[in-house]
Order: C-alpha cells, then structure tokens, then sequence
C-alpha cells in the first residue's frame, strides 16, 4: 500500500514518490497537486502544472520551471523516471532539494528498482517527503477493496470483498475501477456479492486465477477451456499472466522454503497467508525445479507477448499454457 513519510504536500515541498506500483504512485501524484490546488493563494485553484520525463531535463529547463515565474504564481513540476535521470543533472537537484522554491511544489517519482538509488539515498538525506507507492499482497487485496469502497462513502463485508478480488483479479485499477461502479451503482446500500455477482459474473465463474491452478495441476485441457472462456469474458490478459506468475512464485518459495518449519513461519517465508500452503502442498507435487523454471520462462514471455511484443494475445496465452502443462511432471 501507499505509504506516507512526512506531512501533506505543500508549496515549497520536494515530494518524493518511490515504488513500483504504478497505479499507487499516479494516485499519490495526484493528490500532491490536488492539495496544492486546493490550498492555492488565488482560491480558484489556479495551479500551473508541468509533468515531464526526467530524461528529457536539463539545467536551463529545470532553472527555468522552478524559478521565479511571470505567467503562474504557484506551481507544481512532476518529474517521472527518476531513475533515467542525466547524471549531469543530479547533483542540482539535490542542491535544489536543500533549498526548494516557496511557490514550487517538485514530486519526483521513481519508479522502483536499483537504478538511480544514490540519488535516491542523497534526497533522503535532505529531508524530503517520501510516498512509497508498495502493491499489497495478494491477501491484503480485499482490505484495499474495502478502503477503497470507505473512501468512496460506501460499505462492503469481508466475504464481498473477497468476492470482489476473486471476479476481477489482482489488477490495482481494475479493482478501484470496479469499486468505483458498484459504489456509483448501489443507490447508497452496502456493496454486496449479489451485487458483485450481477456486474462482474461473466468474470467471477472463470477468472484468472482457475486458469492458473488448472495449468500449474498439469490439467491442460481444463486449462485451455477456461482460459478460452476466461477471454470471452473480458478478462484482460495481464490478469491472466499476472495470475499464473503469482501462482508459479509462490510455489517456487514454498518448494525451496528449509524444511521443518512452523506452518506460520513458513506461510510467512513464502509470502502466503497460512490456509493457501494446503494447496501448494498440493500442487508442489509434481513438479521439478527443471520443470518450474520452464513454467516461469514461459509466462515471463506470454507476460512480454500480451503487453505488445505479439499480435495474438490469445495465442501466446495457449502456448503458455501448454508449456506450463507440459512442464508438470517433467524431470
């Protein structure tokens, strides 16, 4: 989840917005300018806002939206991709980061990853705002259901919730799209699973995650049945990927997880929550660490190939899938 350091963005902030979920990270954007805006001298929330790659900057462009400006009084400058950032470049936005502008709010936003980390470490240390932008895991997603329907003035349960995961997947701006709908949608009721099932129940009988546990069993035509209806469903093929390579690295930390270890502890080393190892215990059999990398390689490429290296979505997930089928077993 988004998490805060630091107190809200303001003028004269150096805002920080770390991490690799993408959809957290535009939402923090976005209410770093929307308080800006909010707060705005001029009390029509009249803020000038310039969103560049930071690859693109350079020292007269930066000088020059963060200077003293004769068209907007209040300003905000994002700079995406800070990690692409020209090293030429870093060592002013550091002297700038020690001593920012007071009608300039800087949101830098960097988007996870080695790259870049010491200019990272060296923005810390100037005591800037930081936002780390962290997917949740996979059993905290229907606690971000629930947030998410709060925040937007409705009520969900546990079990719709849940339900709501299970329809629409893992996807963080599919389940806030979603949230957004049925609370839209409600007439001021809580959200409930009749509900869900009425808008996303195409989705809720085949969803990504029964195409992933019938291949990694090995079971190929059940797989390809309902991967087919899956897709004539509507759901997206990077759910479809997405699931099956959370199901596949799951079972990869539970296979090389030491043996012996409590049910809780070993949960927690393989990242899971305690009543998911039944089912990996499960489906660890028969499988191999020769056939496991297989599977991953084969859903790292569906993953590159749905995403634009292929033309044909559809066929790149049946060869993913045979290859996953065809690996379970292998020695």
């Amino acid at each position: 989840m988004a998490a805060r350091k630091g107190s809200a963005p303001k003028l004269g902030d150096v805002l920080l917005v770390t991490g690799a979920e993408s959809f957290l990270a535009d939402r923090a954007v976005r209410s770093a300018i929307a308080a800006v805006s909010k707060n705005a001298a001029s009390g029509d929330g009249a803020v000038e806002v310039t969103d560049l790659e930071a690859s693109t900057l350079d020292v007269g462009v930066f000088a020059e939206l963060t200077g003293p400006s004769l068209f907007a009084s209040e300003r905000v400058l994002v700079l995406r991709g800070l990690e692409n950032l020209p090293a030429e470049m870093a060592p002013h936005l550091i002297e700038y980061a020690g001593s920012p502008a007071d009608d300039v709010l800087v949101v830098l936003v960097h988007s996870g990853g080695q790259k870049g980390k010491g200019l990272l470490d060296k923005l810390r240390k100037a005591s800037v705002n930081e936002v780390v932008a962290t997917a949740p895991k996979t059993w905290e997603l229907p606690q971000f259901v629930a947030g998410e329907i709060r925040l937007l003035g409705g009520s969900v349960d546990e079990g719709a919730a849940s339900a709501l995961v299970d329809a629409v997947g893992h996807d963080l701006r599919a389940l806030a799209g979603a949230c957004s709908q049925l609370v839209s949608d409600s007439g001021g009721q809580a959200v409930t699973a009749e509900l869900i099932g009425q808008y996303f129940g195409g989705r809720a009988e085949v969803t990504s995650f029964a195409v992933a546990d019938a291949a990694i069993a090995g079971r190929t035509e059940p797989a390809l049945e309902q991967l087919r209806w899956a897709l004539d469903c509507g759901v997206a093929p990077v759910l479809l990927t997405s699931a099956m390579a959370g199901g596949l690295r799951g079972l990869a930390k539970y296979a090389s997880a030491p043996s012996g270890m409590r049910e809780a502890d070993l949960a927690r080393e393989v990242g899971v929550p305690p009543w998911k190892l039944k089912q990996l215990r499960q489906q660890s059999r028969g499988w191999t660490p020769g056939g496991l990398a297989t599977a991953i390689k084969a859903v790292a490429q569906a993953d590159a190939d749905v995403k634009g290296a292929s033309g044909d979505a559809g066929y790149a997930l049946e060869r993913m899938v045979l290859t996953i089928t065809r690996a379970h077993g292998r020695r």
